[in-house]
């Protein structure tokens, strides 16, 4: 089973085997995960019926920005929800999660934040993945959020109020965006890392602010959702978040831990995936989005 145990993906000594001939299961990106999950039937897929599912191109400062948005075939103007990628990047379980946000009735915008460096979802040599991924420096992603954002302003079927969330990789970056922005809402973290890898280790040598950097500067409130058995997020670490917002008098602001979960628990297509977990961090989510101006209702209802 494919087992992804840190928080951006898993290095070799992170992997047990049984059989040699799994190896290439665990190194392998979106689409074999994908292919392995769906033996399993785990994985959702959410169809296109009353949406409209569109992959654009947002003219962006030093060239456009590739991105997915999902929205329903409605008049009417509606809150947004920026998704942010995992380390895969813009795959089908970022898609599909964006189309299950705009069958409730948000605007779903989801960027390729690696489109610079290439496309790491097809990928089966983690080494390579790193790579792309770490091309995309905080700097870069703050900058392509800015560019969202004013694309979000533009469209007549928006109506300004827009929130953020991000699995993994992109978890981190909500956390970041929320002390960037003031325009966010909002924002959701599942799983995202909270402080700065070792030098050495993957994303650790870029110099950077990281979530316990920016924490007391957050402009807006944000839920974050983590698994118990995450090995690559220590649940020490959650637990002293908690008690940092606690401390800053973060009102609205928390962590939930999930203790028979592990990293990547929403990600469906994963052997990690908990569907108990998944379900209860979604329902929480919305709720959070609500509370925080970000209320949406499916059209026709």
């Amino acid at each position: 089973m494919l087992k992804l145990t840190r928080p951006e993906g898993t290095p070799a000594g992170d992997l047990h085997l049984s059989r040699r001939a799994l190896v290439p299961v665990f190194f392998a990106g979106y689409a074999a995960a994908a292919v392995s999950a769906n033996a399993q039937a785990q994985t959702i897929h959410t169809d296109e019926q009353g949406l409209i599912c569109q992959s654009i191109l947002i003219p962006g400062p030093d060239q456009p920005l590739p991105a997915y948005v999902a929205r329903p075939n409605a008049r009417g103007r509606f809150p947004t929800i920026i998704v942010i990628p995992e380390v895969f990047g813009l795959h089908e379980y970022i898609r599909d999660t964006c189309r299950r946000l705009a069958k409730l009735g948000y605007v779903a915008l989801a960027p390729d934040p690696f489109f610079r460096a290439g496309d790491p979802a097809p990928l089966t040599d983690f080494a390579k993945i790193q790579a792309i991924v770490a091309k995309a420096t905080n700097e870069q992603v703050m900058g392509d959020l800015d560019t969202l954002g004013r694309w979000i302003e533009r469209q007549p079927y928006t109506n300004g109020n827009y929130g953020v969330t991000g699995f993994c990789w992109g978890g981190a970056v909500v956390w970041m965006a929320l002390a960037r922005f003031r325009g966010f809402k909002a924002g959701v973290a599942w799983y995202g890392r909270l402080k700065k890898p070792p030098a050495g280790q993957f994303l650790g040598d870029e110099v950077r602010p990281w979530p316990f950097d920016v924490v007391a500067g957050m402009h807006a409130a944000v839920l974050g959702l983590y698994g118990g058995m995450d090995t690559g997020i220590p649940k020490a670490d959650v637990e002293e978040m908690n008690g940092a917002l606690r401390r800053l008098n973060r009102r609205g602001s928390e962590c939930i831990i999930y203790p028979d979960a592990q990293h990547g628990f929403h990600a469906d297509y994963r052997a990690t995936y908990n569907a108990a977990a998944a379900n209860d961090g979604w329902q929480r989510m919305l709720a959070h989005f609500a509370r925080n101006s970000l209320a949406a209702k499916p059209p026709g209802r």
